[in-house]
């Protein structure tokens, strides 16, 4: 959902404290893509124990390299999420197999169930809530399923099928007795992720909300990711506060985001929202950079967000 049609309830947040920062980072979860061992090596190290660590499923990789990565996660101390791609499963069997050996080899109690974002199904698996009411998730004991959420809009589909999707989805698991959280795409802007929730609530939605931030990296890293997965409006906007030329190789971090949505928890203003940190600079570097808002120890900055000590 767009800022521009959603809730008009977008009043500015109170401004957060260090304490409210780190409670709010303190539930915060991160995004892996293919981790190698000294990865998840480096996130044990760096989080405490059981910290979601969701696991993205990449189109064309042996389903069993999701599974290993979820077993080494596992074994790591932290609590694997892997992504499931409904639309990247040619039979329903392979599908159930696969949910099977998370479960069983991984222990997964929890997973991203996503579309695919391909036009047409590889099989008989049509979408996402095809699985869900095949009840492969309650065969195996899985405690969760979680759905991708769009504060920005998505590339491909309008605002009221996205809405229509996602309410289906719901209550489909609803009715099976299986919780979901909503974990949206990565966002830069306060704007359009506060608006999205203001809108999400008004329609009775109160599932909890990963808010998705983009781990800290370059600018134009930032940006490329931005333009591939459809952000357009944050993107824009942050180019343009940023004077992109200038700073387009400059090192940049959510700490201002993070700040406004802390202060907007702690305030009141919005509820049952934590943050899920994209890794694009690195699982590693991600983690580590987390680890100071994490603990509290960090100081404000008059630029709306926060260094490390």
């Amino acid at each position: 959902m767009s800022s521009a049609n959603a809730s008009p309830n977008v009043s500015a947040p109170a401004d957060a404290s260090v304490e409210q920062i780190a409670a709010f980072m303190r539930a915060c979860s991160f995004e892996a893509t293919r981790p190698s061992a000294s990865d998840i090596a480096g996130l044990a190290k760096a989080l405490p124990p059981g910290v979601p660590v969701y696991l993205t499923s990449i189109p064309g990789k042996p389903l069993s390299e999701l599974v290993e990565s979820s077993m080494a996660v596992r074994a790591a101390g932290l609590e694997p999420v892997p992504h499931l791609s409904a639309r990247h499963f040619e039979t329903l069997e392979t599908a159930d197999a696969h949910v099977g050996d998370l479960v069983k080899r991984a222990g997964a109690r929890s997973m991203l169930l996503v579309g695919g974002d391909i036009a047409h199904p590889k099989g008989e698996v049509r979408d996402a809530l095809s699985l869900i009411e095949s009840g492969i998730f309650e065969k195996h004991g899985v405690a969760r399923v979680d759905l991708p959420g769009f504060p920005d809009g998505h590339p491909q589909m309008s605002e009221d099928e996205l809405e229509a999707n996602l309410v289906t989805k719901l209550a489909a698991l609803q009715r099976r007795g299986l919780e979901s959280e909503i974990v949206t795409q990565f966002c830069f802007d306060a704007g359009p992720v506060l608006a999205w929730i203001d809108w999400l609530r008004a329609r009775g939605i109160n599932a909890p909300v990963r808010i998705g931030l983009a781990g800290p990296t370059s600018l134009l890293t930032w940006l490329n990711y931005a333009r591939k997965c459809g952000v357009k409006a944050s993107a824009e906007a942050l180019a343009s506060r940023s004077g992109l030329v200038k700073q387009a190789f400059k090192a940049v971090a959510p700490d201002p985001l993070i700040r406004t949505l802390a202060g907007a928890v702690g305030a009141g203003r919005i509820q049952n929202v934590q943050p899920h940190l994209f890794a694009f600079g690195g699982i590693g570097q991600t983690a580590q950079w987390a680890k100071a808002p994490m603990t509290g120890a960090i100081r404000l900055n008059r630029e709306g967000g926060f260094d490390a000590l």
